[in-house]
Formats: structure tokens, sequence, C-alpha cells
């Protein structure tokens, strides 16, 4: 069952869109304050925010910023503005899409649905975990919102750590999984040099990393999302 969080101060606004949505059968969550949605999104997965622009602690486009470093999760904006100052400002913060109020809540709930089945056909082509994310179409590497250059066999190597996060990878595992099509094997030196390069660009500090960390006697792991 997909999950919404639907963050709204407005009560009988959040009451109607979250009746609208239960009966189509997605499980509601309810915040009318960013530091409750907060705490809701600690505890569960949202599939998609509903997210107001204008709430009593704080104004929704810092909060879509905030959630948008860290996560691909679908947003749409709620604004009563009809300002297309608002609504730029919304899209540039990470919205999705965005809503002016007064609005119909079969075309809310249209725009949701059709927001879902985007990433639901598009999820397979992303790795996403905490700040880090790996575009495995067009090959590219993102810490937040900055692109990291990486070489063909770094983006093999990330993307392989990435896709097992949190499991230690032997150096066999790493060397199998780098084998080419052309039959080329990567040796254990060049896993080493890569991981070192890799460090270099995404660590804060290489010489004691904490985004891929070496189990000594084993191999590594990737720790991104902690």
């Amino acid at each position: 069952m997909k999950c919404f969080l639907i963050v709204e101060d407005d009560e009988n606004l959040s009451r109607g869109i979250a009746f609208a949505f239960e009966r189509d059968g997605y499980q509601i969550l309810s915040a009318n304050t960013i530091a409750k949605a907060k705490s809701l999104l600690k505890l569960h997965k949202a599939d998609l925010m509903i997210l107001d622009l204008g709430l009593p602690d704080g104004d929704g486009i810092t909060f879509c910023k905030e959630i948008r470093s860290g996560s691909t999760m679908p947003i749409i904006m709620l604004t009563a503005r009809d300002l297309e100052t608002d609504q730029v400002s919304g899209l540039l913060a990470g919205a999705d899409d965005y809503v002016i109020k007064p609005f119909s809540l079969s075309v809310l709930r249209a725009r949701a649905e059709a927001l879902l089945r985007r990433t639901e056909t598009s999820a397979d082509s992303v790795i996403q975990d905490g700040i880090y994310r790996l575009n495995t179409n067009l090959c590219k590497f993102y810490r937040e919102k900055e692109e990291i250059a990486i070489s063909t066999t770094e983006y093999r190597l990330l993307s392989y750590l990435m896709a097992n996060s949190g499991q230690v990878l032997s150096k066999e595992q790493i060397l199998s999984a780098l084998w080419d099509n052309d039959g080329n094997f990567v040796d254990e030196n060049t896993v080493s040099v890569n991981i070192s390069r890799l460090r270099s660009k995404i660590e804060v500090d290489p010489k004691h990393p904490k985004v891929i960390k070496t189990i000594h006697g084993i191999g590594y792991v990737w720790n991104g999302g902690q």
C-alpha cells in the first residue's frame, strides 16, 4: 500500500484530502506543522508528500529544500498564492508539481497518481542513498545536487557498492562484479586504487572514510546513507 504524507495546517482541507486518497486505497499520514512532518518521516516511509507552502512553524519551500537534499520522494506543493514567483520558487526548491488553492480533489488525485507512475517507471534508473544519488541511465553521480565526475570503472564500482548498501563486500565479490563484457578482468590493485579515488571525491576526510568503510581482512562496505 502506497503511503502519502499530507503537511497542511488547515484541518478541514487536510481531512478532505486524506479522505479522498484513503478512499482510493492509500495509507495517509497527516501533519499540521513541519516539526510533526519530520517526526513522521523518521518513523514511516512516505511514497509522496503533499506540502502546503505556508505552515505555522516555517515555510514549505525551505522544508522542501531540506527534504530534497536527501530524498527523491515526489512532492506536490499547495499554495494559496497564484503568483508565478511562488510557483517557480517551489519548483526550484525541488517540488515536482504544484496545485493552487482552491482546487479540485479529483485534480489533486490525478496529479499525485501521475507522479507515482513517473516515479515507478524511472525507479530502477536511480540508486538513492542519503545525500548520494547514482543515475544508472546517465552514469552520473551526485552528492545532494552537485554532480561529481567519475570514470567508467568508478561508476561500476559505485553502482555495485550502493546497490549493496550496508553489506560487507569482499574483494573477490567486487572483482567478480567488475568483470566487463569484453572479458577484461579488473585486478585487485585496481579495486583498491578506485576505492581510494572515490574516497578523495566523496569523503569529507578521505584519510578517515565514513562513506566507503574498510573492513580489515574482508573488504569494503558502502555506508553513505548513515
